[in-house]
């Protein structure tokens, strides 16, 4: 079916079937699904497609009801070819001209063809991505394909689908969200809609309890002996995904798998980690153990391993089994010495919450396993939540594999573009800006250690609000950027703190940080998602100015967060603060042990410093990659070995 389908648009009925899903290759292959031929001549014929879109949208008539009626009629037997794309295209574009007040540029007509022919688009910062997802959402949704909306947090699916509610109507569609929906009930009306804006978690275990719930033979056959109907599937298969920051979700959100699991009270396994953090306690640094602050791993010394052998004689019971007790007390010294809060998770309403190192953001639902989330709990003086025991499992990179069809926007995508490729089969487009960046590159600077550059920046940053300049300033962590607060609050200067402590305010916060002379710190929360929009005074006074101290394990973030300044071809600007001595990158970048000092250093010229800094930074980032590439492809072959031992989604296809 595959071949002989491969131009038409898949949705729920006889030919497709009732939940459609694309067969994934055999459980031993970790290569992308075969996704066949567009039919669209590339790149060029995506630019092609965009101009003759515009063309039908400034056409008379081309949003009426009659000639999306016939619209709907071609778009659901006929295949997807460059005239009809551009038709169907500009008949969109005219509704949301009409009802959002925006006309979509080339640009944006661009990035949704490339979204409908199986792509990722790179769009800059600020070009309207929101808008093109919309309308290739919306050309899919008139040929009746379910259409998921992925984002990676509640607030933008939320905030979308509401913005983009009147659109939709207009054309006949329905949109709903996601979040808040609880119940099979409440999430079934959701997946009942045209389009679907929700997280990229929330799909990927909905697909996981509807996959859990086939399986469940027993069940069925004993709601048959019943006389009662089994429960239908929350979803309505998987047809099209387009994904908003695409990079987020395809790469740094899929270095953890996805475990579907349920509590499973253990008091003897929660007492036996309490005597695990207990021995641990007693350990000394660097005598007992070691830590490697890249990994958060801990490993016991001879030394320490004859201490604990001690220490455990009068336990009894798994204390005598040496594997066993080695590896529960470098857990638990993990827990005590290499995972740190306000870095690695934070403590709000009396339970630990997983921060996410990339987006700087709390993984709602995220919990460590092998007993680490237990013992953090407890290291805070918490009561911890119960076990859980696992019932299914995928990873992203599996999940979005059996989507019949698949696009996604960002505006950092060209680094991974082969990663992409190999694993998804989706090309990356760049899409060009509707107007010249103005974006102004100040030279990076170097400081000697991680306080005299938190205490540089606030100061940095008061001068520029004074001068009227909105100013954001990117640390590391939530500690750093209490840091630096805590230095602005000590000038006197009134700023607003963005991070995993203060979420819920986000939008409010970012909606402000244009202002000027406002000073806005964060952590990686405020690289992408919401715009930030310049008033006026701003706007004279230079727009905004980004300092960035953060030490991204990726040139992506770098690049990220740059973009927040300068969009739509305003003016800003941006300059690069770093740590010369920090050895570490990414979560370990605020660590004191990470300082390495090199005194040999300080006697070279200020200039030939900076150069040898930036490029320590660089390879650090290249081989940060390097590691994280590595980690995914090795968590999707653990997710193959998964499937090929329990076949938990019933036989391969």
């Amino acid at each position: 079916m595959a071949h002989s389908l491969q131009h038409l648009l898949p949705r729920p009925g006889p030919v497709w079937g009732l939940a459609p899903e694309r067969p994934v290759d055999r459980p031993d292959r970790a290569g992308p699904p075969w996704r066949g031929v567009s039919g669209l001549a590339g790149a060029a014929g995506l630019r092609l497609v965009a101009r003759r879109a515009e063309q039908h949208a400034a056409t008379p008539g081309a949003g009426h009801p009659d000639a999306l009626t016939a619209l709907r009629q071609r778009l659901r037997r006929e295949p997807l070819g460059t005239a009809l794309l551009a038709q169907a295209l500009g008949a969109v574009a005219a509704v949301a001209r009409h009802t959002l007040g925006q006309t979509p540029r080339r640009n944006q007509l661009h990035a949704a063809a490339a979204l409908l022919d199986h792509r990722l688009a790179e769009m800059a910062t600020g070009e309207g991505k929101t808008l093109a997802v919309a309308l290739a959402a919306a050309v899919a949704a008139l040929a009746g394909v379910p259409v998921h909306v992925a984002t990676a947090n509640d607030y933008l699916a939320t905030r979308d689908a509401s913005l983009l509610a009147p659109f939709y109507a207009a054309l006949g569609l329905s949109v709903a969200a996601r979040p808040g929906a609880g119940d099979d009930s409440a999430r079934r009306a959701v997946y009942g809609a045209d389009v679907v804006h929700a997280t990229a978690r929330d799909l990927a275990f909905d697909w996981l309890r509807d996959r859990q719930a086939a399986q469940g033979a027993a069940e069925r056959h004993a709601a048959a002996l019943a006389g009662t109907a089994a429960s239908k599937p929350v979803m309505r298969g998987l047809c099209l995904a387009l994904i908003d920051e695409a990079d987020s979700i395809l790469l740094d959100e899929a270095e953890l798998p996805l475990v579907l699991s349920r509590p499973a009270p253990q008091a003897a396994r929660r007492a036996f980690l309490w005597q695990a953090l207990a021995l641990a306690r007693r350990l000394v640094d660097a005598q007992d153990f070691v830590h490697h602050t890249t990994d958060r791993l801990v490993r016991l010394t001879p030394v320490g391993e004859e201490r604990l052998e001690h220490a455990a004689r009068a336990l009894g019971g798994p204390w005598q089994r040496p594997r066993y007790r080695r590896e529960a007390v470098q857990l638990a010294l993990a827990a005590l010495h290499a995972y740190r809060r306000h870095e690695h998770y934070v403590v709000r309403d009396g339970a630990v919450e997983v921060l996410d190192e990339v987006t700087g953001r709390v993984s709602a639902g995220r919990v460590w396993s092998r007993g680490l989330h237990t013992l953090l709990a407890f290291k805070e003086g918490l009561k911890p939540a119960d076990e859980t025991e696992t019932l299914a499992r995928t990873t992203f990179q599996r999940f979005f594999q059996r989507y019949w069809r698949l696009g996604g926007l960002s505006g950092t995508l060209w680094e991974a573009r082969g990663e992409l490729l190999a694993v998804y089969g989706l090309p990356v487009n760049r899409i060009a800006a509707h107007r010249p960046c103005r974006r102004q590159v100040l030279p990076a600077r170097h400081f000697t250690s991680r306080a005299t550059l938190l205490a540089a920046a606030a100061s940095r940053a008061a001068s520029l609000a004074a001068a009227g300049r909105p100013v954001l300033v990117g640390t590391d962590s939530v500690a750093d950027s209490e840091a630096v607060a805590a230095a602005l609050a000590a000038q006197g200067v009134p700023h607003h703190v963005l991070n995993a402590l203060h979420d819920a305010e986000e939008a409010a916060i970012v909606a402000a940080a244009g202002r000027a002379a406002t000073v806005t710190v964060a952590t990686r929360m405020a690289g992408r998602g919401t715009d930030i929009e310049l008033d006026a005074a701003a706007r004279a006074a230079g727009g905004l100015h980004v300092i960035d101290c953060q030490h991204n394990p990726s040139r992506r973030l770098d690049r990220q967060l740059a973009g927040r300044a300068a969009r739509r071809g305003e003016p800003g600007s941006v300059e690069a603060w770093r740590c010369a001595h920090l050895a570490a990158t990414g979560a370990q970048a605020g660590a004191a042990s990470a300082e390495v000092r090199t005194p040999w250093k300080a006697s070279l010229p200020p200039f030939l410093r900076g150069w040898l800094a930036k490029a320590s930074h660089t390879w650090r980032q290249r081989r940060e990659e390097g590691r994280r590439v590595a980690l995914r492809r090795d968590l999707l072959r653990q997710d193959l070995a998964w499937e090929r031992r329990l076949a938990f989604a019933g036989p391969p296809a």
